[in-house]
């Protein structure tokens, strides 16, 4: 995979390390509904840009003026792309 395709890739929120810019993609169908309407209320919502704060214990982003803490078992079913 090219340098460029890989920028662009969908990935899971989890996966990305502290400091990187990214825009949320999509939220997993795994995640439980009424959580889903939660995040997305929380401005965690397709097309949001967010900054990853840390990944342990637990991932933080910060989403405008808002920091967001999600459990592992969420992180990972959220998709985002590097900006």
């Amino acid at each position: 995979m090219s340098a460029a395709n890989h920028n662009t890739a969908s990935v899971p929120l989890g996966f990305l390390l502290p400091g990187v810019h990214a825009r949320v993609d999509a939220l997993d169908d795994r995640i439980d509904p009424t959580q889903r309407e939660q995040l997305v209320a929380y401005g965690l919502a397709p097309n949001r840009p967010l900054v990853v704060l840390q990944q342990h214990p637990m991932t933080i982003v910060m989403i405008d003026e808002v920091e967001l803490a999600l459990e592992d078992s969420v992180a990972r079913h959220v998709w985002v792309t590097r900006r």
